[in-house]
């Protein structure tokens, strides 16, 4: 199978590194030369995408509106399967549903990254614990899925998820953007400066994801206002619930209030999926 990788940045480096441990033969694309030397110079890619026909599979490692503009005018082999790794994937279906294609579109995204960016910092084991999203509708070539699958596993993920586009979009603005609004806010605090000596596991968990993109993550929350602004008014909520026991010095409520945060923590932890449509498949 021949595969190409257009993005060549952390997670399109890693994918190259990835199915080359996997045995495949991965050729790369990049908008900008100095990350495709770098492939070619390290031997991440075999060679580099002159175009984009005669390709099996075609991996658009892009931002949205990139990956969409990239997809709707690339010229692609008949029946090429096509896969965005975009961190949005209704707005990126519908785009690309909005007219006849040569090639068979498939969702992804991988859960997997880095405080760092870049193809210096791409690594084959980074799926190794990882999950891949693959989502799909009714107009989805079950063919295609299938081949999708099969490289998911080929690049050592240990686990695939499948959903819907609008599932994946209200879950991932709770588990991913929700998390990075809170880490960008939470920094915001005049208590930041001279915290040396002051911080553990806790501080860093808070603030680890608040120094990346504000481009790439300003696009990916636009994208997605609907899902993540009702999220962002949802945890306003249960903050202001916290706030008013603490002001009102009523231990018994504040207790209640925590307990019932920790049991619905450990309740969705134990849920494994079966809900909306989510099919969970452990590969490992």
């Amino acid at each position: 199978m021949k595969v190409c990788v257009a993005g060549l940045g952390l997670i399109g480096g890693s994918m190259c590194m990835a199915l080359r441990r996997a045995g495949f033969k991965v050729y790369g694309w990049n908008r900008s030369p100095e990350a495709l030397n770098y492939a070619l110079k390290n031997e991440i890619i075999d060679g580099v995408a002159e175009n984009f026909r005669g390709y099996d599979a075609v991996f658009v490692a892009l931002p949205p509106e990139a990956a969409v503009e990239f997809m709707c005018s690339a010229d692609f082999s008949e029946g090429t399967i096509v896969s965005d790794i975009c961190g949005v994937k209704s707005w990126v279906e519908e785009r690309v549903y909005s007219a006849p294609r040569s090639f068979r579109y498939v969702g992804c995204h991988p859960m997997a990254g880095k405080e760092v960016s870049g193809i210096k910092n791409a690594c084959a084991d980074l799926f190794d614990r990882a999950s891949m999203v693959i989502t799909s509708s009714a107009v989805t070539d079950a063919a295609a899925l299938d081949v999708i699958r099969e490289l998911t596993k080929a690049m050592g993920f240990a686990r695939i998820v499948e959903c819907s586009a609008e599932v994946h979009d209200r879950k991932i603005a709770y588990t991913s953007q929700l998390a990075h609004v809170l880490s960008n806010a939470y920094v915001k605090d005049a208590e930041i400066e001279n915290c040396f000596g002051f911080t553990g596991g806790s501080f860093q968990d808070m603030t680890r994801i608040a120094g990346v993109d504000e481009r790439v993550w300003a696009s990916l929350y636009m994208l997605n206002a609907g899902n993540l602004t009702e999220k962002i008014s949802s945890l306003v909520s249960s903050l202001n619930e916290i706030s008013a026991a603490i002001s009102k010095g009523d231990r018994a409520l504040l207790e209640k209030v925590l307990k019932s945060g920790r049991e619905l923590f450990e309740a969705g932890r134990e849920n494994i999926g079966g809900d909306d449509g989510i099919f969970v498949k452990n590969l490992k």
